[in-house]
């Protein structure tokens, strides 16, 4: 297991230094097996959104539960029993397997919207700063 030091980042920041403390616990809750499925890609899709994309094959929409709490965002997946007729399988390679993942989101992001299309779970994302916490002018007065 590697470990890195990403105290050079902190050099230049405040308030950061949970993603160090982030990135640990998700690399020591999650063992490799877990890490492998289902298989997702985060992608940036636009100035402060973004796109988790999952591959479940075989669930339907009632078979994914989505859920944000406590600016974690959790993803799970049981399969209903389904009749597989007169099939019998010589290989099933296609995993089905229920599953349950997490991620952490960062301060105000939230989620815009869920889409499962082809066996490919969307979840989109976006950042919502609130006006207070937006960047603001301040006036330099002289006595």
């Amino acid at each position: 297991m590697h470990r890195y030091d990403f105290s050079p980042l902190f050099r230049s920041s405040v308030g950061f230094d949970r993603l160090q403390f982030l990135l640990d616990s998700a690399r020591q809750k999650e063992g490799e097996a877990a890490l492998a499925y289902p298989p997702y890609d985060i992608a940036v899709t636009g100035d402060g959104q973004y796109r988790i994309t999952m591959a479940v094959p075989g669930f339907d929409p009632a078979d994914l539960d989505v859920q944000v709490e406590h600016e974690t965002l959790q993803v799970s997946g049981r399969r209903q029993a389904r009749d597989t007729g007169e099939l019998t399988y010589l290989h099933r390679g296609i995993q089905g397997q229920d599953f349950e993942r997490r991620f952490e989101l960062a301060e105000h992001i939230r989620v815009v919207g869920a889409n499962l299309d082809k066996g490919l779970l969307t979840i989109d994302l976006e950042r919502v700063i609130p006006e207070e916490k937006k960047p603001r002018k301040i006036d330099i007065s002289s006595l």
